[in-house]
């Protein structure tokens, strides 16, 4: 059995990063990871058309100056394998791969109080005990099938975006339906479209997608990146992603105006649209307003008016489903062989050998894709038995919806650290910030622990309280509740409706952390167990 001073869960971004900064330290840790290599989402997500939409100057590490200043980026925004070969070029470069259990899931992880130690299983039957355990299994990586009468029944092919073979799959002369138009689905529909011969898209709610305008990096802008990284870290930290972000609302201009802000923000591409006024996530009017310049640019590209119409979001603000970023996206539907199915109007009624019944058509098809995303923020945990120090079940604990204190721990599971989860920025911000802010400060708590002479730290109950409603509260003052999105858990029959992220703000998180850390962790209770 391994004795540890920390075990992590998981070897992408955030697994990774812990290891090298836990390792700095002097600590024993060491990671199980359930892929072949590392990676997280970027090792699953191997979909065509896979890429982040954070440009990638700013999707990456900020912890080693020479990292970032050696690599070089071929896009503006990278596609999943070059962001694969930088992660794999950082477990290399800092020899992280000794620290690493590949091909081995965590099932079980129970913290035994007796001793102030957690005892971690896999599902190859090797088990280890660390002191401290920190769970980075990914806000999205837990993937999820969708609930279709007899898709179990599919004589076919069925895949998932999120566990995509490694070899790739061929669509030639196939027929193929993608079901889900998030993100995922956004990026995969025009790339099979084009080697499909046919493919049918099944839609329950349209997205707003707004165009990538993807292209080279030139040598020239990344050498004046880098050489202000230093800066622009420094800002990212305080916002998360840089963006351009507009001081004025959109009641504050004419029409006129606001129109040749969402033009000049629609020809340079990007979420940066979002932030063309800075009331577009917290007033109805002003998010209308982007909406219909949205709906404009669909009616533009879409040759058919009837699935133009399908294709323009309704019900929700833009911004409170997470906004998708994509290539050609409405362009493919004007192929002749590509066809849209709106599922609210005319539901799948079954799955039979190689075809899809609907309340409308039947269609004959080879392959089904499900673009239809994760159980977001808790499902990768849910599938661990995580039980803490009275017994309890991390699930049971959660049955009503996720509770921790600032996001990181949770009460009656003490030295355990959970990065990027719920009740944190997480997944409204670039991730890589986020996850090296959580790192940082775990560092920092187990490094206090040992100098304080404790073996044991969990939030007082109280304090986990205040949290929640303080994650609530900040969300209630946005449009992002007024969508059943998955940072509610909508997509996940069953899921209490909670929303999830911290929407305050990562540097006003950044420094509530801070805060919290400088006062001797004011609301944890720290104890020695020994």
């Amino acid at each position: 059995m391994r004795e540890l001073d920390v075990i992590v869960v998981g070897a992408g971004f955030a697994g990774l990063y812990a290891l090298h900064k836990l390792r700095g330290n002097g600590l024993a840790v060491h990671a199980f990871e359930a892929a072949d290599d590392v990676g997280g989402v970027w090792h699953w997500n191997r979909y065509p058309g896979a890429r982040c939409d954070v440009e990638s100057l700013q999707y990456s590490y900020s912890f080693d100056d020479a990292l970032q200043q050696e690599w070089v980026w071929s896009e503006r925004y990278a596609q999943q394998g070059e962001i694969l070969a930088y992660l794999q070029h950082v477990a290399d470069r800092f020899s992280l791969r000794p620290l690493i259990s590949f091909g081995t899931r965590v099932t079980s992880a129970h913290f035994d109080a007796a001793v102030d130690r957690w005892h971690v299983t896999t599902d190859l039957g090797e088990e280890a005990t660390a002191r401290f355990c920190v769970m980075a299994s990914g806000s999205l990586s837990a993937s999820r099938l969708p609930e279709i009468p007899g898709i179990e029944t599919f004589a076919g092919q069925i895949l998932h975006t999120g566990t995509w073979p490694p070899g790739g799959v061929d669509f030639a002369g196939k027929s193929v339906a993608v079901i889900g138009t998030g993100s995922s689905g956004v990026q995969a529909i025009p790339q099979i479209a084009r080697s499909a011969e046919q493919l049918v898209v099944l839609q329950r709610t349209p997205n707003f997608v707004v165009p990538a305008r993807n292209q080279p990096l030139s040598e020239e802008k990344q050498s004046a990146w880098k050489a202000a990284y230093a800066e622009y870290r420094a800002q990212a930290r305080q916002v998360g992603t840089l963006y351009d972000f507009n001081q004025t609302s959109a009641h504050a201009v004419s029409a006129q105006a606001r129109e040749a802000e969402y033009r000049r923000r629609w020809k340079l591409g990007g979420v940066n649209f979002v932030h063309a006024f800075n009331d577009i996530m917290t007033d109805p009017v002003a998010n209308q307003t982007a909406a219909d310049f949205v709906h404009a640019r669909i009616r533009e590209v879409v040759n058919d008016p009837v699935t133009a119409e399908k294709l323009c979001p309704r019900g929700y603000p833009l911004g409170a489903k997470r906004i998708c970023v994509g290539s050609d996206y409405y362009e493919t539907f004007n192929r002749i062989n590509v066809a849209l199915i709106d599922l609210q109007a005319t539901p799948v009624t079954a799955i039979e050998a190689k075809t899809i019944r609907t309340t409308e058509a039947v269609f004959a098809v080879d392959l089904i894709v499900c673009a239809t995303g994760y159980d977001a923020l808790t499902g990768a945990l849910a599938q661990i038995d995580i039980r803490g120090r009275s017994g309890t079940a991390l699930s049971a604990k959660w049955a009503d919806g996720p509770r921790n204190y600032l996001g990181l721990m949770t009460a009656d599971f003490p030295n355990m650290f959970i990065v990027t989860g719920p009740g944190s920025p997480s997944v409204l911000v670039n991730m890589v910030v986020g996850i090296e802010q959580h790192i940082d400060w775990i560092a920092a708590c187990i490094q206090h622990l040992g100098e304080a002479g404790a073996t044991r730290i969990e939030p007082e109950p109280e304090a986990e309280q205040a949290w929640v409603q303080q994650v609530n509260d900040a969300a209630a003052e946005t449009l992002f509740v007024q969508a059943n999105s998955w940072y509610l858990g909508a997509n996940i029959r069953g899921k209490p409706r909670v929303f999830m992220p911290f929407v305050g703000g990562i540097g006003r998180y950044r420094a509530i952390c801070d805060e919290v850390a400088a006062s001797g962790y004011a609301g944890f209770q720290l104890a020695n167990g020994d």
